[in-house]
């Protein structure tokens, strides 16, 4: 009898550790299902950070840090910014963070909540042409008036800004125009998040021009024209920037397992 408690007992022991280094929940205080290392934030050499009050919050600070090697320490360009979430605030978005918290919200598609989490940032939109805009350390698409965010879960595009005139086979019912009158996308960055698309979790994510400073969005991160310039002419590819996006509670817990710099 004793023989089979000590068995069951070591087994119970090795699916916990198991468990615990699949998730790789290493470190005391991280969520079980966040990774505790994220190779990309090791590599990256700029940093946007957006933190909010709670998951429903809609105003929100967003800081660039920028460091010289990975090796470095970040330091930041500047004084934090007002910004807006989504009109819903946060919820966890698909990203290089791993898989969220059963116990907070999870983005969905048409929620109005901005992805939280770490994301790449793919690239910059606007309506300049590329001459014009001048940018060159980053990839840039001129917007035209066929250029369209699909958020059509069953199309094969969704997820994805395209040019609709180019596209033989267009199979989707529901986009967004992205060459809009009100100018909110005059300067934007496209963020990855759901980038390998799983239908309904979330699409068109983007960092762009506000309305104004307590109106939410659909889902994006928005800023004055000028703070939105300002990062699209200072994204480097050769930087590997990214983007952390979190209630500030959840960043401070995760700032030493991410080695996340400290954020006005």
């Amino acid at each position: 009898m004793h023989k089979r408690l000590h068995l069951c007992v070591f087994l119970v022991i090795l699916f916990t550790l198991a468990v615990g280094n699949e998730t790789g929940a290493t470190g005391a205080g991280l969520a079980a299902e966040l990774r505790s290392k994220i190779p990309a934030l090791a590599e990256s050499r700029q940093l946007i950070v957006v933190t909010a009050g709670d998951w429903n919050a809609v105003g929100a600070r967003l800081q660039r840090f920028e460091r010289a090697d990975a090796a470095a320490s970040w330091a930041a360009l500047g004084p934090a910014t007002e910004v807006v979430v989504g009109r819903n605030g946060m919820a966890w978005g698909i990203g290089l963070h791993g898989t969220h918290p059963a116990a907070e919200p999870i983005k969905r598609e048409g929620d109005g909540r901005a992805p939280a989490g770490v994301f790449r940032l793919n690239e910059i939109f606007g309506y300049a042409t590329a001459t014009e805009a001048k940018i060159v350390a980053f990839p840039y698409k001129e917007l035209t008036p066929s250029t369209e965010g699909v958020d059509d879960v069953r199309s094969k595009y969704y997820n994805r800004v395209v040019d609709s005139a180019l596209i033989s086979d267009k199979d989707w019912k529901s986009s967004e125009i992205m060459l809009r009158p009100d100018n909110l996308y005059q300067w934007g960055v496209v963020v990855e998040n759901n980038w390998k698309p799983s239908p309904g979790a979330g699409s068109c994510i983007f960092l762009h021009v506000w309305r104004g400073p307590r109106q939410g969005t659909a889902g994006c991160t928005a800023m004055p024209k000028d703070k939105m310039e300002g990062i699209v002419r200072w994204l480097d590819r050769q930087k590997k920037p990214l983007l952390v996006q979190l209630p500030a509670q959840t960043y401070a817990r995760m700032k030493h397992h991410w080695n996340l710099p400290a954020v006005d």
